[in-house]
């Protein structure tokens, strides 16, 4: 019996993988990112352990969250599933001056990592998108280029992946992986979606508790409980430590050694 934290889980496809793990007999924790969407979320699982508030698209916020989640105990497992999508029309700056899109998709995620007591698995979710665009460091805040939510959407989900294989790199005693769950017709991939949605959340759930030994390597990237190859990318290390380094510098917290 595993304890699970669930970034982003009051709806979606992290509140699914709240209820596979909750149906499996697991502890698990959800987040929610004010009192409104909190209360959807218990009244949607009311056997989740707690429910941790706060609003990850700035810094204080996202630390907070990890605070919150640290006085709750230790986590076997914490599921990076909080996410926006790639609709937003402009790029929307948050109160630190980063754009919103990287602030909830990336930068939430490390600062999350960086302040929680460092559990056994960490789960980041990709998306098939990240195989599409390439690490763009001259600009990683759109800055210069004009805004184009696809691009920095996907190039969000490419860090993300990135992110998973440098902490497996930089913390061997944590199992640390990515995956994609896949277009499906969540309230952020739209009605249209063509993918299995009985699929999306299975592969969080399997790689934050499963004993089977694909489950149970480090720095990889899966599908549907299958490893794929990820964007190349993923794998440089000069890279990795690039986007370490970069969201260090943006956020003012330090990933421990």
């Amino acid at each position: 019996m595993s304890r699970i934290f669930i970034t982003g889980s009051s709806e979606g496809l992290g509140l699914m993988a709240g209820q596979l793990l909750v149906e499996q007999g697991h502890h698990v924790v959800l987040h929610a990112r004010n009192e409104s969407r909190a209360e959807d979320a218990r009244r949607a699982l009311p056997a989740a352990e707690a429910v941790v508030i706060g609003d990850v698209s700035t810094i204080a916020g996202a630390r907070r969250v990890a605070t919150e989640a640290n006085a709750l105990g230790p986590f076997n497992a914490v599921i990076h599933n909080v996410a926006v999508g790639y609709r937003e029309p402009r790029r929307i700056v948050t109160e630190d001056g980063l754009p919103h899109l990287f602030a909830i998709n990336v930068l939430a995620p490390y600062v999350i990592t960086s302040v929680m007591q460092r559990p056994e698995r960490l789960v980041y979710l990709s998306s098939g998108l990240h195989h599409r665009v390439s690490a763009n460091f001259g600009d990683l805040l759109w800055e210069e280029r004009a805004w184009d939510g696809a691009t920095a959407y996907a190039e969000s989900k490419l860090y993300n992946a990135m992110m998973a294989t440098a902490i497996a790199r930089r913390w061997p005693d944590v199992l640390s992986n990515a995956l994609e769950p896949g277009w499906v017709p969540t309230r952020m991939g739209g009605p249209s979606a063509p993918d299995d949605m009985d699929q999306a959340h299975r592969t969080q759930v399997w790689l934050a508790v499963s004993d089977d030994p694909e489950a149970c390597m480090t720095g990889a990237y899966f599908y549907h409980l299958d490893r794929r190859a990820p964007n190349p990318e993923t794998q440089d290390e000069g890279l990795q430590h690039r986007l370490l380094a970069e969201c260090e510098r943006l956020s003012g917290i330090r990933l421990p050694a």
